[in-house]
């Protein structure tokens, strides 16, 4: 015999196990009742273990990252995340492209960065009317020797800000890209390396369009990664207010590192292993913006090394010493939104990179990378 309660009057019901699922009428109060059979056995199901987390490794460049990132965060406050990204790019020998309106800390974030790391900086304000001798530098005839010697400019530092690369021409801009790819300029026929750690922080503004060059696309795909800082929190921006009652906090700023750190760790981020697994995962990502119905231009080779080196640097910054799909998860809306083109019909679909990246990833299979050190 199997129980149930009578809805009406909530006594017990005895009935057979037959009769379990039909309405019949309640011996004692005579209302109609579905009769509820026994519950269903429960089954315990054991608790998975957490999966294993990886071990923090012996790469130098997590304390030097820890630091610089500390020291910046005395002038640009509530931005941690962004200026990581920053010393990521750095750390993987790229190069930053900062898009965002004006007042938000772009030009600040450089010269931060340049004052913590104790390097030469420069700043190049970008106009219609910069010629590209103005940045690489010229040769000047000394009457003295009688000879033409040349004049470096301002692309000769370690860490450059490009303010407002966009107002540049396009000649103007092309005196960067040699410097960019290759860290060295042509200048009277005369090649000449760049001091390292050499590192191009560029600025645009997304809102103001009104006589400027757009950046071709050949120079876009040079740039490691696009960030934008945005508006700081409520809090943060109270924070800023009362540290700049007195006078700029980065009048203060002191170094707490120097080239040869970054060197060295740029040296180490490379050695910072990446299974086969994820390269082949990094190459499906690629392939599918190259194969998605709403992209005219998808990623290059060169999307795929950036992706491949800015996973490594963050993997490297965060303290480990071997690369998993969640870094390569994490760099990707970075390294690829500047580098992919919409199709005319998709913008009209209302459709972003933003949104066709989401797809792409959510569509790529991630691979099962065990968390420890792999085999090299």
């Amino acid at each position: 015999m199997s129980k149930s309660i009578c809805a009406s009057c909530g006594q017990h019901i005895e009935f057979p196990a037959e009769l379990a699922g039909k309405q019949v009428a309640c011996p004692n109060c005579g209302a109609k009742t579905l009769l509820e059979g026994p519950p269903a056995p429960t089954i315990r199901i054991p608790k998975q273990k957490d999966p294993a987390e990886r071990e923090t490794g012996s790469s130098p460049a997590a304390p030097l990252a820890n630091r610089i990132i500390d020291n910046i965060e005395k002038v640009i406050v509530g931005k941690r995340e962004e200026i990581m990204l920053t010393l990521v790019a750095l750390l993987a020998e790229g190069h930053v492209l900062l898009e965002d309106v004006p007042g938000v800390a772009k030009t600040m974030l450089a010269r931060a960065l340049a004052r913590s790391l104790g390097c030469t900086f420069k700043r190049i304000q970008c106009t219609p009317d910069l010629l590209p001798n103005d940045i690489t530098g010229s040769s000047i005839f000394n009457p003295k020797t009688a000879d033409f010697e040349f004049r470096p400019g301002p692309l000769f530092a370690q860490i450059v800000l490009a303010d407002e690369i966009n107002r540049a021409t396009p000649r103007a801009q092309s005196a960067l890209l040699e410097a960019m790819a290759e860290q060295k300029i042509t200048a009277d026929g005369v090649n000449y390396d760049l001091p390292p750690p050499f590192f191009l922080i560029a600025t645009q503004n997304p809102i103001d369009h009104e006589g400027t060059f757009p950046l071709p696309e050949a120079q876009l795909d040079r740039f490691l990664v696009r960030l934008s800082l945005g508006y700081p929190q409520q809090e943060s921006e109270i924070a800023m207010l009362q540290r700049l009652q007195l006078r700029h906090p980065i009048d203060d700023l002191e170094a707490v590192a120097a080239a040869p750190e970054v060197l060295e760790c740029q040296r180490a981020v490379r050695t910072v292993h990446a299974d086969e697994k994820v390269s082949r995962y990094i190459v499906q990502l690629i392939q599918a913006t190259r194969d998605h119905p709403d992209l005219s231009l998808g990623g290059s080779p060169r999307a795929s090394m950036a992706l491949l080196h800015a996973a490594q640097s963050f993997a490297a910054v965060n303290g480990f010493d071997f690369v998993m799909p969640d870094d390569v998860k994490h760099m990707f809306a970075h390294v690829l939104g500047h580098r992919l083109i919409l199709r005319p019909e998709s913008r009209l679909r209302k459709k972003t990179v933003v949104r066709v990246l989401d797809e792409v990833l959510n569509a790529v299979p991630v691979p099962q990378v065990p968390a420890h050190a792999a085999t090299r």
